[in-house]
């Protein structure tokens, strides 16, 4: 059965559950950063002002500069649509190189996803109690559960039954078959 294989993989990976803690670790321990860095901006106010001005004006210089580019490119244009090969060619190129770009964005976000796990199960580790379940337990009820719902229905047990633990659906069909009734 497919959807409780999934099922299985899922209740037994905990990789998920470890890459969420590492991340809300993370943000702690950034957010323990903030209070320290916003009385340090607090306090040098003129300089920040000074910092933030400066670079207004450089932003402001790129954006002339940029300006001219575009404009220099588009009067170069219909030159560059002579050779409408050479400008295929180029297009190519740069989607291939945003292709190689993109599975390397895949790999990277992969040892991020992976770092933020293994962080996660050392926060995990370390803060366990006795209350939390292993995954081996969690994977264990999903396989009784699953025998449960596989199984008949157990019935009510009937006058003069045994006061121990119920049968299992299967055990209390047979019951029933071999009684007669």
């Amino acid at each position: 059965m497919p959807i409780t294989d999934d099922i299985k993989k899922t209740l037994s990976d905990p990789t998920p559950l470890y890459a969420l803690a590492g991340a809300g670790d993370l943000a702690y321990e950034k957010l323990r950063e903030v209070p320290g860095k916003v009385e340090a901006l607090a306090a040098d106010r003129k300089a920040a002002q000074e910092k933030a001005a400066a670079r207004l004006q450089e932003a402001q210089s790129l954006l002339v500069e940029a300006q001219g580019k575009v404009t220099e490119a588009v009067t170069a244009l219909p030159a560059e649509l002579k050779d409408l090969k050479e400008l295929q060619e180029k297009a190519q190129t740069f989607a291939l190189q945003q292709v190689g770009r993109a599975a390397e964005f895949a790999v990277k976000a992969k040892e991020a996803y992976d770092e933020l796990a293994e962080r996660g199960k050392a926060v995990v580790e370390k803060n366990r109690t006795g209350t939390v379940e292993p995954a081996g337990e969690v994977a264990a009820e999903a396989a009784v559960t699953e025998v449960a719902l596989d199984a008949e229905p157990a019935t009510a047990p009937e006058e003069g039954a045994q006061d121990g633990p119920a049968p299992t659906a299967k055990k209390a069909a047979r019951a029933r078959k071999s009684t007669g009734k």
